[in-house]
């Protein structure tokens, strides 16, 4: 599956020609703004020898105007124009999601205890994004999720997640229980994390073959999900929040692990 779409801002273009230059179809650049950030944007594309075209402010948000409009299919319905720092670029995306049978190659050639994170149904792709950059971030071998209820990799992932949907092992698999029981097979022990669990985060062993499984915001964990794991931990709360966002729990999770794992 491939497409094309906008990157805008400085950061995310910034990101998109260090991991993936060969993407870039097309960079604008506000001809009449300049500032240091802005010109380091101008000397990498110099330096991966990516053309650049400098035109006016109208240009550039008539171009996302342009783009914005075809996706509402009327351009009285277009979105408001994203903050573009004077620099957008038209890229290519593809779909590059693993299957159950890269899963399985992927662990039979691990030198170390897997460090798995599993997404039941996380259907909202800023959240899938932000789980990938936070998944990189850890060291983790793969992101499983299921092929079905889940957000597809697309272009608003690839944003969000700034480099990491390219470096980090998406694997969709058919029936994510049966995933689990499999890793469990494999000696994997299956952590999920559940608000009402009486074992907190800090209280566990997170050393060994480790996949952590976090549910959907607001729902949680399927009942099957839940009825597979080895384990249910929570994230002790102080304050009059009762949950976190679940790229934030993950991240709270996965380098609580880290720290185990390194001590």
């Amino acid at each position: 599956m491939a497409g094309q779409d906008w990157i805008v801002g400085i950061h995310a273009v910034t990101e998109l020609l260090k991991s993936n230059p060969q993407d870039v179809l097309e960079l604008l650049l506000q001809q009449d703004r300049t500032d240091r950030r802005l010109d380091e944007v101008r000397e990498l594309a110099a330096q991966l020898g990516i053309k650049t075209r400098q035109v006016s402010r109208d240009e550039l948000e008539k171009q996302l105007l342009g783009a914005s409009a075809k996706k509402a299919g009327n351009r009285k319905r277009a979105e408001r124009i994203p903050v573009h720092q004077g620099v957008i670029a038209l890229c290519q995306w593809r779909d590059n999601t693993k299957d159950e049978a890269f899963l399985t190659k992927l662990l039979d050639n691990l030198a170390h205890p897997p460090l798995l994170l599993v997404l039941d149904e996380i259907t909202d792709p800023h959240n899938l994004g932000a789980c990938l950059r936070t998944a990189d971030a850890a060291g983790v071998d793969a992101v499983i999720v299921p092929k079905d209820n889940s957000a597809p990799m697309n272009l608003t992932v690839r944003k969000v997640a700034s480099g990491a949907a390219e470096k980090v092992n998406l694997v969709a698999v058919t029936n994510l229980s049966r995933t689990l029981n499999a890793l469990q097979q494999r000696g994997v022990w299956i952590y999920g994390t559940a608000g009402e669990a009486d074992q907190t985060l800090y209280q566990a062993d997170l050393k060994g073959p480790l996949a952590l499984v976090m549910g959907s915001e607001g729902k949680g964990m399927r009942r099957l999900t839940r009825e597979h794991c080895d384990y249910l931990l929570s994230i002790p709360m102080a304050g009059a929040v009762s949950s976190l966002n679940v790229s934030v729990a993950a991240g709270v999770c996965l380098f609580e692990a880290v720290r185990q794992r390194s001590a």
